[in-house]
């Protein structure tokens, strides 16, 4: 019996001969792509080697959500745990965001994408900071969907960030308590402008957050598989929106 949450690769990866109801496309869908590492060690090869192929999905995915009519894409890139692998892996990872934008920047702009960059930037190497920054400029007047990438992001650490400036605010008499509610914490957020997610995807098999938009994905729904990341296809993602659609959204509702 296949869990409503947690779907196997093999039933994952078929095409469902379930039409997607185009009116009922999830508008924010996040992504944690997991198990490069994995995949690389499964077919004896270095690490690096799963994150270089899972690379190469990024644009598959984008393209499909896009074309499928999803308005927001929040892919969890890096977070700030990351920084604990080994050096050389970390080295790698930061080289990523400089090869696919260099090299898929002509068809995000095609495709009239729009880029963001949701993270804290103070750790990232030059390189790197000047490529998001470069895709971001240049994508900056697109009216399409919307390409976010969680780089060097944490979400507690967003929050203790977020706390730490209202703590400020209301020390210099800028903001009071009671004018606290939950429209001004999201706006205080570095998802702030983005609709919370409909819907989150987990690939590899993992059934964890891992820190990762734990104010945004509160009324989220769910989505896990076995599948690995440089292994998600299309019809994955299709899947995964074929699932959210049988689901009914109640919000503590009836």
């Amino acid at each position: 019996m296949i869990n409503r949450f947690f779907h196997p690769a093999e039933v994952n990866s078929e095409q469902s001969n379930t039409p997607l109801d185009p009116n009922n496309i999830p508008a924010h869908i996040a992504i944690i792509m997991d198990g490069n590492g994995r995949w690389a060690k499964q077919k004896g090869l270095p690490r690096i080697a799963g994150h270089r192929e899972g690379m190469k999905v990024i644009n598959k995915v984008v393209k499909k959500a896009d074309e499928l009519g999803v308005k927001y894409l929040t892919l969890y890139a890096f977070s700030t745990e990351n920084w604990k692998r080994p050096k050389s892996e970390v080295d790698f990872l930061m080289k990523l965001p400089e090869r696919f934008l260099s090299k898929e920047l002509p068809k995000l702009q095609k495709n009239n994408v729009k880029v963001r960059i949701m993270g804290d930037e103070t750790l990232l190497p030059p390189h790197t900071i000047q490529a998001v920054r470069k895709a971001v400029q240049e994508t900056s007047e697109n009216t399409g969907m919307l390409l976010n990438f969680a780089l060097n992001y944490g979400s507690r650490h967003e929050l203790v960030h977020m706390m730490k400036k209202m703590g400020e605010s209301i020390s210099k008499g800028e903001l009071s308590p009671e004018d606290i509610d939950e429209k001004m914490i999201s706006d205080r957020l570095l998802s702030s402008g983005l609709p919370d997610p409909d819907l989150l995807i987990r690939t590899s098999g993992e059934k964890r957050l891992s820190n990762f938009m734990l104010w945004q994905l509160a009324y989220s729904e769910f989505w896990f598989t076995e599948v690995l990341w440089p292994d998600f296809k299309e019809n994955d993602l299709m899947q995964a929106i074929q699932t959210y659609q049988q689901r009914k959204r109640r919000y503590g509702g009836v």
